[in-house]
């Protein structure tokens, strides 16, 4: 496997669902990336670590999903100067709102670039890491303006059905 521009952290397994769309959109842009399991609070040497090799591999992006205390994306952040991007997820009785502002609250120069809970946050986190890997990648540039493309033509497609059906 080519090494992982971006880094996909689920704190839990249980996490796999709402994160996987994330890694569908990666593959499809032909974005390398490797997905895995850590938490901030259970494995800590594991997090630190799998940061450091990821950077060494060239590891462009990190994405963290994490719910509840949801710590994950603030403590990857903590150890690299990398993008961070963090999904906060729908794990407790506070419905995501907990995951949300643990995820978004972060101290000054230690920015994570937050999106929504669960799976629609999942594909706009790796929408968001592709745009900034695009940066300096002009082969990526040109596949997510071509999604983007086909994005708008799925759009006009639909319009176009509904106003026949309603003619």
């Amino acid at each position: 496997m080519e090494n992982p521009l971006v880094a996909i952290f689920m704190g839990s397994a249980s996490d796999e669902e709402a994160v996987a769309p994330a890694a569908q959109i990666l593959r499809e842009l032909d974005i390398p990336f490797k997905i895995t399991v850590t938490s901030a609070h259970r494995t800590v040497a594991r997090t630190e670590k799998l940061v450091d090799e990821l950077e060494r591999q060239g590891c462009l992006v990190f994405i963290c999903a994490a719910g509840m205390a949801a710590h994950l994306a603030g403590a990857v952040a903590a150890r690299t100067i990398r993008p961070v991007i963090g999904i906060p997820l729908t794990a407790s009785a506070l419905g995501g709102m907990d995951a949300l502002l643990s995820t978004v609250q972060m101290p000054p120069g230690y920015p994570v670039a937050t999106v929504a809970l669960d799976k629609a946050g999942a594909r706009n986190a790796a929408w968001l890491a592709a745009q900034i890997i695009a940066l300096g990648n002009e082969p990526l540039a040109q596949r997510l303006q071509a999604a983007r493309r086909k994005n708008a033509a799925a759009v006009e497609k639909a319009g176009q059905e509904l106003e026949r059906k309603f003619a």
